[in-house]
This record gives structure tokens, C-alpha cells and sequence, in this order.
């Protein structure tokens, strides 16, 4: 019995506090080595649960039918896992360093896709501080899957901490992480960099109304881990193809930059609308004529037409940024480039513009010196002294605009360009926070989407009754100035789109509608007398539908103030070919939207993507 004891505390000694007998050694090894294996697949399959969102729980169980896509997923974080345990020595260490990244990383992905319908790539980690400080706005949630996460995590990492003990010894590990990152690690880079295997071979669309046109769940019907690690080369600025700078400036050197004409240097102001819609013309019924009353009155007046943009629900500056350089997708601004607001500086006016937000938000603070402004005005220098909170509304932002524009350089033209924050999302889901309700007039059985719709549109309405008094104060200026209005990109209404579900807008990028209802937004241009007098145009009329890149050609054409600098002079000859660049690989060519280009437009998107990223570098241009 003695001799049974002993064995049994030798046993117990070797596997509870990592002291090794000789004749437990083996199995001791195997016990370890067996768990902490286990504990990487489980960290991978974890991922897995969270990755699809708030998608149909078929794509969960197709990961693992579709083989390759459970393996793809879950081999990285064992990988990880092991490289860390080779490193530290502890298994439980290891582990939870692991864990923190990738449970962090799904969860974001997780909340990302049930609040914008949007997942969480490489390029997202330029501005994680942003959505760390912006996400308790949206109402973080427990639910099952997520509390099922943490707590398999949470407990793996104490059974690894007590009944997993054994360590490398300290001389061993450095050349054992060495050796397994030899052998793993640089022989799959070529695997996830594959985009033959990523887009041809490798999918999970065979769940319930999977749609092959939307990225998002082209994105998610991979897992999480696999295509993310794919997405990491696209954070990263690449030349295009055939790139040099002389082919470049041979490009951008064929066009002669035209100057404005004095005579035609008219002041003008640009805004953009956050989240700015016009539910109307999705289908919306029951909505109170007094939300789009002053919209349509001034649009009666005025030339209008829609942008394709390139974002759903969130991703502000892409449209703000693609309108201000003509760039149709963007980099990562860490340097002053090339941009319209730098042309009109070189024509002689002053550059202004303000946001009522913090000037970290999206880094517009140094990014919007990088553009060219003089003066860029938020939360910190402008708005504090006008209002309590760092989101002012537009009863304070508009007038505040009159202000400036009142306040202006006169012995310049002006450009203004500003961005609105008053009908950022989310909206309550519980009560009538804003101007009451009378704004949807319909019957929604869901309370939580009557509180948001109604709230939403009363935003709307107060925004275009502040663009009134706007409107009314420019009227009656003897300076020529022209006011142009842009949406950024539909709102945020409900998780999960609950709200455009239940009023049935169509949403699905597979039918030209519902791509159309999904990327596009209204714009407006509008001029004073002044500005119809010194232009010798009415600006008036139904413009096409665009990309955000394209409508400074638009401006430009419509108020003829000449064919600008060389690189608008590029997108014009663009435009012709296709009036909408749209970065999830959505183009509109001969009339219709495709995803299948011609060669002429693949070689005229090429000539854009070169010239662009040598003005990112290159200011002067």
C-alpha cells in the first residue's frame, strides 16, 4: 500500500507541479504536449464560433465541412501558441497571450459585424482606437456564444495553469521557436497570400440565402483567422501593377493644369451630411412630409444626382477623403499628398473647414494638414466654447458655418469643406430621445425600430431646417458662392440591418437595386444669384450617378470654372469609361454594374491607380 502511495505522489508531483520522475517522463510529455496542442485548436475553434456574427449558424458547421477552411483557421493559432510556449516556457502563459489577441480580435469582429455589418480586416487596426472609443456608443452585448468564448478561454488557461506544468528548459527554447517557425510559419506564407486559393477554391456560401455578391459574407464564409492573415498584404500600400514614377509623370505630364478664371473664382462651401439618406426614394412609406419638405425645396432648385460610395453604415472619411483628392481608394495619410484642396490654395484661396468632434477622430486633425487646409476647426480649438459635449448639433454647427463664412478672408475666394456629426448612429432603441415622434407614421409592430426610424428621421428634418437658414443667409450675398451637399453613407439602423429589414428595403448587392439602395447617397449642388451671374449657368438639372472621386469633375464641369489640374483631367477621361470606382470590386460600365471589367476599363483603372499613388507621395503634383 505504501509503495502505491508513493507512486502516486510521484504521479501527482510530475504532473500537478512539473517535477519529473524518470519513469513518468514520457507520459508526462505526451500529457503536456497533448493539451497544449488542444488548447490551440480550441482557441481556433473559438474564433470560429464567433466569426460569422449574427449569420445563419449553418456557416459554423459548414467551417468544418468545407475542411480546408477549419484548418486554415485553426492552424495559425496553434502555431501561435506553440512559437509562444517554445518562447516562455509555461503552457498557461503562452496560452492566455495568445488568447488576448485572437478572442480579442473575433470579439471585434463579432461586434463589427452585428453593428456595421462589416468585418474586421488588417487595414481596421490604423484605427482600433477609434473603434475602442466609438464601441460603447453602440452598446456592447453579451449573448451565448460570446459568454460560451470567454468562458472556455477563462478555463482552459486554469486547467493549463494546474495540470499542465511541464517547461521547456530555458537553453532549449529560443532555437525550438526558430525551428518551428522555419518550419511552419514561412512555408504557409505563400498558402495565405494565395488569391487563387482564397477567391476560387476556398468558400462557404451554401448556407440559406448566402449571397456571392456581398464582400462581407464572401469575408465570413472563410472564418475569421484565415481571412484576415489574407487581408494583411492589403493593409499594406503596394504599387500598382507596372508602377514607376516616370511612367507616372508621363501620364500625368500629357495634361496641361488649367487655371480658374478670375472672373470665376467663386466662394465654395461643401458639406458633408453624416449618414444622410433619402429614405423616400429606398421605398420607406409612412414617413412625415415635414422630414424631406426643405430637402426638396431646395433640391427643386438645384442639381442633383447620387454617389456610389464605397461604405455602408460607417467608414466616414472614405467618402470624405475620395472627395477631396479624387482618389478612389485611399492610403493611409502619414505625409503631405496630393489633393484638391492643394489646387485650389495654388489658385489663391484660403482653405477652411470644420467637424464638431474630437481632432483625433480618424486623425483629421494632422490628415486634414496633409490635404492642405489652413485651418481645420473641432471639439478642441472651435466647438468646446459653443457647446458641452464634443459632438455639437447642427443647430450649433450650421450657424456656427454662417460664422465662419461671415468671418472669412475677403480679399480671397474661400473653399469650406465640412462634415457633420448629428446623425452619427446609433440611434436609441428605447425611446424618443431627439424631437418627439411624428416623423414615421407607419405601424412597426418592433418597438426598438419605430424608436430608431423615428429618431433618425427627426434628425434629418432638423438638419435640413438648420440648411435652410444656411441656404437663406448665402441668398443674399453679393459673392458669387455655390453650396454643395453629400450623404457620407447610409445610417446604422439596428444590428443586423434590423430596421432596413423590416421596412423590406432591398439591401442585396446581387440585384442592381439593392447595390444601388446599399452604396448610394444624394448630392446637391446649389448656387445664389451671384454665383448663376458670374457663371453665366443656372445649375440646375439631374446629374449622374457617381463615385465620391468624380464629383469635383463635377463641380468643376457643371460651374465651368475650366478642366482644373492634370489628375482631374485623368478622372474626366475616367469618368467616361466608368462613372463608378467602387473598392469592393463593384464597377458600372456601358450603363450596368459588373464585376467583370473590360479590358479597356482594367487598363484606364490602372493609369488611375498609378497616377494616384504617385500624388500621395508627391504633393506638387
Amino acid at each position: 500500500m505504501s509503495k502505491i502511495k508513493a507512486g502516486l505522489k510521484k504521479f501527482y508531483s510530475c504532473f500537478l507541479f512539473g517535477k519529473s520522475a524518470e519513469k513518468y517522463k514520457a507520459p508526462f510529455w505526451i500529457w503536456n504536449a497533448f493539451f497544449i496542442l488542444g488548447s490551440g485548436i480550441g482557441l481556433g475553434t473559438v474564433s470560429l464560433l464567433l466569426a460569422y456574427g449574427n449569420y445563419p449558424h449553418e456557416m459554423f458547421s459548414g467551417y468544418f465541412r468545407n475542411e480546408p477552411i477549419a484548418f486554415l483557421n485553426i492552424l495559425p493559432v496553434v502555431i501561435l501558441v506553440l512559437t509562444l510556449y517554445c518562447l516562455i516556457g509555461r503552457a498557461w502563459i503562452a496560452f492566455l497571450a495568445a488568447a488576448v489577441p485572437v478572442l480579442g480580435m473575433s470579439l471585434g469582429n463579432y461586434y463589427k459585424l452585428a453593428f456595421r455589418d462589416d468585418p474586421f480586416i488588417a487595414s481596421d487596426f490604423s484605427d482600433i482606437a477609434i473603434g475602442i472609443k466609438f464601441g460603447g456608443r453602440y452598446g456592447l452585448f453579451l449573448n451565448k456564444r460570446i459568454v460560451i468564448s470567454v468562458a472556455v478561454t477563462v478555463i482552459a488557461v486554469l486547467f493549463l495553469a494546474f495540470f499542465v506544468r511541464g517547461r521547456i528548459r530555458a537553453r532549449f527554447r529560443v532555437p525550438a521557436a526558430a525551428l518551428l517557425i522555419i518550419l511552419c510559419i514561412f512555408p504557409l506564407r505563400g498558402v495565405y497570400t494565395d488569391n487563387n486559393l482564397y477567391n476560387n477554391k476556398i468558400a462557404n456560401l451554401d448556407y440559406p440565402n448566402a449571397n456571392v455578391w456581398s464582400s462581407t459574407q464572401r469575408y465570413i464564409s472563410r472564418g475569421f483567422v484565415y481571412p484576415f492573415l489574407h487581408s494583411i498584404p492589403d493593409a499594406i500600400p503596394k504599387k500598382p501593377e507596372g508602377y514607376s514614377e516616370e511612367k507616372a509623370k508621363e501620364i500625368l505630364s500629357s495634361y496641361v493644369k488649367e487655371d480658374i478664371p478670375e472672373d470665376k473664382k467663386i466662394d465654395i462651401i461643401g458639406i458633408q451630411l453624416e449618414a444622410f439618406n433619402d429614405f423616400e426614394r429606398l421605398g420607406i412609406p409612412d414617413i412625415s412630409e415635414s422630414v424631406y419638405e426643405k430637402y426638396r425645396a431646395l433640391a427643386e432648385e438645384s442639381y442633383t444626382g447620387r454617389l456610389v460610395t464605397n461604405i455602408f453604415a460607417g467608414g466616414t472619411i472614405d467618402t470624405e477623403r475620395t472627395f477631396l483628392t479624387g482618389f478612389y481608394e485611399l492610403d493611409d495619410f502619414r505625409r503631405d499628398t496630393g489633393s484638391y484642396v492643394r489646387y485650389f490654395k495654388d489658385q489663391g484661396y484660403a482653405a477652411e473647414g470644420g467637424h464638431p468632434c474630437y481632432d483625433w477622430f480618424y486623425n483629421r486633425k494632422n490628415i486634414n494638414r496633409y490635404l492642405g487646409f489652413d485651418d481645420y476647426w473641432f471639439f478642441e480649438n472651435r466647438y468646446g466654447e459653443l457647446h458641452n459635449s464634443p459632438t455639437a448639433p447642427d443647430d450649433i454647427f450650421i450657424k456656427d458655418l454662417i460664422k465662419m463664412y461671415a468671418d472669412r478672408d475677403r480679399s480671397k475666394p474661400y473653399f469650406n469643406f465640412s462634415v457633420t456629426y448629428q446623425g452619427h448612429g446609433p440611434y436609441p432603441t428605447d425611446s424618443l430621445y431627439y424631437w418627439g415622434d411624428g416623423f414615421w407614421l407607419g405601424d412597426i409592430s418592433d418597438g426598438e425600430s419605430y424608436y430608431i426610424l423615428n429618431d433618425y428621421l427627426s434628425l434629418i428634418k432638423n438638419t435640413w431646417d438648420n440648411i435652410e437658414i444656411l441656404v437663406d443667409s448665402l441668398r443674399d450675398q453679393d459673392k458669387p458662392a455655390i453650396l454643395v451637399l453629400f450623404g457620407d453613407h447610409n445610417p446604422w439602423l439596428g444590428n443586423s440591418n434590423s430596421v432596413y429589414n423590416a421596412m423590406g428595403v432591398n439591401l442585396d448587392t446581387s440585384t442592381e437595386k439593392g447595390f444601388y439602395n446599399y452604396y448610394c447617397t444624394p448630392y446637391l449642388i446649389w448656387a445664389n444669384d451671384a454665383a448663376k451671374s458670374a457663371l453665366g449657368r443656372e445649375i440646375r438639372g439631374e446629374g449622374p450617378d457617381v463615385s465620391p472621386c468624380y464629383l469635383m469633375n463635377i463641380i468643376f464641369d457643371l460651374c465651368g470654372l475650366g478642366k482644373g489640374p492634370e489628375y482631374m483631367q485623368l478622372m474626366s477621361e475616367t469618368m467616361e469609361v466608368t462613372p463608378v470606382l467602387n473598392t469592393q470590386g463593384f464597377f458600372v460600365e456601358n450603363g450596368a454594374v459588373t464585376r467583370e471589367p473590360s479590358q479597356e476599363l482594367k487598363n484606364a483603372v490602372n493609369k488611375v491607380e498609378t497616377a494616384q499613388y504617385f500624388r500621395k507621395r508627391n504633393p506638387e503634383w
